[in-house]
């Protein structure tokens, strides 16, 4: 099933996906009177949001986990393969820890809820198409439970970093800084405040880090981190 509606000169294009009805339903009258914001199709399954983003211009879709024929990370993944400038959230009933690593690893810019506030969910739209990613609080310190164990530990005297550290070398010192601080779930107002420069400047270097590694939102400098093996640097005290 595609639903298409008609799209406004420039609003957040939204495809929502969901074999729920009922639930596509609730979040179309939540993000309906939105301003800025317009909900182009619907699809019930994976197979059916693929063929949306095929045919319709799409900047934001809140995807399902759980669906017949395609679940929603496999489609998650065909979709930011095939459609980069298209951003995924993925939404779920299940706080578990497989599906949120595995939706980020497919490409999702953000996991959230389905609990989560109307008001949210619209600030979370608005965001990730702003460029930006977003990840419930308690994902990310899931994520970064999970993430801890598997880093190398630095020397606590000499503050040496791990060997794979190379693969940094094209970062500056700050973009560096910016790097660990991201990697342990800081914000950029909590970086800029570390840091005593403002949060454009923050902005600045986390777009530097994102182009240098390659790598598309802040979600993926984690799963980077974590893949490369890449601990933050030692600290005093």
């Amino acid at each position: 099933m595609l639903q298409p509606s008609v799209t406004d000169d420039q609003p957040i294009r939204v495809l929502l996906v969901d074999d729920q009805s009922l639930m596509r339903v609730g979040f179309n009258l939540v993000l309906q009177n939105e301003p800025g914001i317009k909900v182009v199709a619907q699809a019930d399954s994976g197979v059916t949001a693929i063929k949306a983003v095929d045919q319709l211009p799409i900047d934001v879709v809140l995807m399902d986990v759980r669906m017949p024929l395609m679940d929603g990370i496999e489609a998650t993944r065909q979709i930011t393969a095939t459609h980069p400038e298209t951003k995924v959230i993925v939404l779920t009933t299940f706080d578990l820890d497989d599906y949120a690593f595995a939706a980020l690893k497919a490409g999702a810019s953000g996991f959230l809820l389905k609990d989560i506030a109307p008001e949210a969910m619209v600030a979370a739209i608005r965001q990730v198409a702003a460029g930006e990613a977003v990840v419930s609080p308690r994902i990310t310190r899931r994520m970064l439970e999970l993430f801890a164990p598997e880093l190398p530990t630095n020397d606590a005297v000499t503050g040496e970093r791990p060997a794979e550290s190379s693969l940094l070398d094209g970062l500056t010192s700050r973009e560096r800084d910016v790097f660990d601080a991201i990697i342990v779930g800081s914000s950029n107002q909590e970086i800029a405040a570390a840091l005593d420069v403002s949060e454009t400047t923050i902005k600045t270097h986390v777009g530097n880090v994102l182009s240098k590694l390659g790598l598309r939102d802040r979600i993926q400098v984690v799963i980077f981190a974590y893949e490369n093996g890449l601990a933050p640097k030692a600290t005093a005290g």
